[in-house]
């Protein structure tokens, strides 16, 4: 299992939207560090949380500042862009970034983006749809004219092939329409908000549909290529974790509730005192708010309902304080991450030999300590008779 986040980013309002950038650069910085696998950027351009307008600079910023980290954009909401254009900037930043651009896709999450640019709601997918078609073709390296109501491409081609053959994902969430436009051009499945109830059940079933629709166009993917993205905060204790999300956990939820549907609008509203949230969030399997051991259940969870999956990504919200945040990735990367790369056993049972061997190591070194000393004393005796 590899480990990222998805980084909206959604942050609370009134703090200096300069200063949040750079910390989502540093941020970014800090997962490289940890030995994190991914970052997904996000694209919004409204309701003054999500502050990244161009995941493709943002990624060619931290590029510069990280070493192994993969970046993608997560997601290029494509009804926004003319398809080449796009196309030719992603190509661009695989070239930058020697091979460490993801792309992502989907047909915009906030409607108030949409509406801006005079996109009625009901046409953002179609219109997705249309260029993610054109972008596939130019990343093969084909030449392209199509003419629709929003672009044109007239024998359209990029002027330089790709440097790697990067990861390119679909957004999805509850319904089928991601799982079957990532099948149908085999590409990866990126399952937002898999840790809702509703998305959480339908999880097998996306699963499906992107299976059926890959062979049934002629592609294979491969489970390593399904990534799902959770809320999660830990700390060293379930009560700390607690108190750390005083900080922004309700607030990013609220945020959310005028977004997103949020569950079932038949389903009574959630409770309004923290500790009580908290525990709902966490009993209704929505999020993680606790301890390493925690993680490990929720992530086992999604193992047994998907029967695997090949990354797990944080939704990168402000639920705490900047400082905590950054200590909970890291003791998620101590912790949590080699459990499921089996990087603690080895260490594990090497120790665990030593200690059982007793004395025996200690009387080897003493023994040869020993020896030494009298062949020393034996070699001065002879020097000097």
């Amino acid at each position: 299992m590899k480990f990222g986040i998805f980084l909206p980013p959604m942050h609370r309002t009134g703090i200096n939207p300069t200063l949040l950038l750079h910390r989502d650069l540093e941020l970014v910085q800090w997962l490289d560090a940890l030995g994190y696998d991914e970052a997904w950027i996000g694209e919004h351009h409204s309701a003054g949380s999500e502050l990244i307008a161009s995941p493709e600079v943002f990624i060619a910023a931290a590029s510069q500042r990280t070493q192994h980290i993969k970046l993608g954009t997560g997601v290029n909401s494509l009804p926004y862009h003319h398809p080449f254009i796009l196309a030719d900037r992603i190509v661009m930043l695989d070239h930058l970034t020697r091979g460490r651009m993801m792309f992502g896709a989907g047909p915009g999450q906030l409607t108030s983006d949409a509406a801006m640019l005079g996109i009625p709601a009901d046409r953002q997918r179609p219109r997705m749809e249309e260029a993610f078609d054109v972008m596939m073709r130019l990343f093969a390296g084909e030449t392209v004219t199509k003419h629709t109501d929003w672009f044109t491409c007239e024998e359209a081609v990029l002027q330089m092939k790709p440097y790697s053959k990067f990861p390119v994902a679909v957004a999805s969430s509850l319904s089928p329409s991601g799982s079957k436009l990532a099948g149908k051009y085999g590409t990866g499945l990126l399952s937002i908000a898999a840790t809702e109830p509703a998305a959480f059940q339908v999880l097998d079933y996306n699963y499906s549909v992107w299976q059926d629709e890959a062979s049934r166009h002629g592609h294979s993917v491969a489970r390593d290529q399904w990534r799902l993205m959770g809320p999660m905060h830990i700390a060293e204790t379930e009560k700390q974790a607690k108190e750390n999300c005083r900080y922004g956990l309700q607030w990013v939820f609220e945020y959310l509730s005028h977004i997103i549907p949020m569950g079932d609008p038949n389903d009574p509203p959630p409770p309004s005192d923290f500790d009580d949230f908290v525990d709902f969030a966490n009993e209704t399997g929505r999020m993680v708010i606790g301890t390493p051991e925690m993680a490990i259940a929720q992530l086992a969870r999604l193992e047994e309902k998907t029967g695997g999956f090949g990354t797990y990504l944080f939704l990168g919200a402000d639920l705490a304080d900047w400082g905590a945040t950054k200590r909970s990735y890291e003791l998620f990367a101590e912790s949590v991450m080699p459990h499921f790369q089996d990087q603690l056993r080895p260490p594990q049972q090497s120790y665990d030999k030593i200690i059982h061997a007793g004395s025996r190591w200690v009387d080897a070194t003493l023994g040869a300590q020993l020896n030494a000393i009298a062949a020393y004393e034996h070699e001065k005796a002879e020097r000097i008779n």
